[in-house]
């Protein structure tokens, strides 16, 4: 039978429109979940310049509405937060427990640009009668999705905020997991975070949480700077734009941490030119981490590596949503993870273009789309 559902849908030429698009049955090992939030982050507005038709969003929760055959764990009513990294658990990596780079899954890992025209479902979203493929295999911005049941996570509906749950599944794992998963940050340990925006204020949060001795956050806004404060950061520095390669601020880093530098450094800019900075802010055998995922070919001086240090480029914090997205929801609801007071400003499904206008000025830590 199906459903009509109100979506956002990038034209692939830098635009995008509010229409419908229909949708099938959930068929065997898929579900559909009415939305009730949909996170924004830059990876959607880069979506509009996609070169096609494609139904917008990769953060959101729900609810679910409908069952497929051959899913099991779920039922219709059950409150979920959706994730990208849907993994099959056979292939190479996912038998090696790194189940956020699946080989058979990943719309990153696999296809890149954010889609996998093998495992996109294009039979089950239509849009003027033509099969059109969801972002990162969901496609968020919509009244409903389509989606596998391994890109779900069940959570306690009670008194849920659905607008902070909807964050969880990409900007804060990501930010977050770099810090606790990827980079492994110790207690005690000294961090640095570079850019402030919905992510690093999550690498911020995962350092503290972490329980990191001290976290510097250096941004060229000062308004991003308050922000770090908020969530975490025991100190900020204001960065200047015209620094190349932030080398001037290294200097200024290092000599905070007795002329070596921090133990850890976080890159959250998404600034190729940037790519190296955090190198140049770490001790010798210290860790920096690109958790931005820059994509471009970039010179570095080795000489920034000298000695001993580790450069990862880890992919969504390293993490296993299955696993991670209770741990984190518990921390939510503890108090120790801040959602609600990163969920800057909501939007109605016919103010995304506002919405993006400010992802882009750079006004919210996070903006959500909240569906009726």
């Amino acid at each position: 039978m199906g459903i009509e559902a109100k979506s956002a849908i990038a034209t692939g030429n830098g635009n995008f429109v509010i229409e419908t698009v229909s949708l099938a049955d959930p068929a065997e090992g898929e579900v559909l979940v009415r939305m009730k939030a949909a996170g924004l982050c830059h990876t959607d507005y880069d979506s509009l310049n996609w070169g096609k038709p494609i139904v917008m969003g990769h953060e959101g929760a729900g609810i679910i509405e409908a069952i497929g055959p051959q899913v099991e764990g779920f039922a219709v009513g059950d409150a979920v937060i959706l994730n990208w990294a849907t993994p099959c658990h056979t292939c190479f990596q996912c038998q090696h427990g790194n189940v956020h780079i699946c080989e058979q899954n990943s719309p990153v890992v696999a296809g890149g640009n954010g889609y996998t025209p093998g495992h996109a479902h294009l039979e089950g979203t239509k849009w003027k009668g033509n099969p059109i493929e969801r972002s990162f295999n969901l496609g968020t911005i919509s009244e409903y999705a389509l989606v596998k049941s391994s890109g779900l996570v069940k959570v306690s509906g009670e008194n849920l905020n659905y607008a902070s749950a909807a964050i969880v599944s990409c900007g804060v794992m990501t930010g977050y997991g770099s810090a606790v998963n990827s980079a492994k940050v110790k207690p005690g340990s000294s961090v640095v975070v570079l850019g402030c925006g919905g992510v690093g204020l999550n690498v911020i949060q995962g350092a503290r949480i972490a329980g990191a001795g001290s976290i510097l956050a250096i941004d060229i806004n000062p308004a991003k700077l308050e922000w770090a404060k908020q969530f975490g950061a025991t100190d900020t520095l204001l960065a200047d734009k015209e620094d190349r390669g932030l080398l001037k601020t290294a200097e200024q880093v290092r000599d905070m941490y007795g002329g070596r530098g921090a133990d850890y450094a976080f890159e959250c800019t998404a600034i190729p030119a940037l790519g190296a900075a955090p190198l140049a802010m770490i001790r010798n055998a210290g860790t920096a981490v690109q958790v931005s995922g820059i994509e471009e070919e970039i010179t570095i001086d080795m000489r920034l590596f000298e000695w001993d240090k580790v450069y990862i480029n880890p992919l969504y914090g390293a993490s296993n949503p299955e696993l991670d997205i209770p741990k984190l929801m518990q921390l939510y609801r503890k108090g120790d993870l801040m959602l609600d007071e990163m969920v800057t400003k909501t939007y109605g499904l016919d103010e995304l273009g506002q919405a993006f206008d400010d992802l882009i000025a750079g006004t919210n830590a996070k903006g959500v789309i909240l569906f009726d």
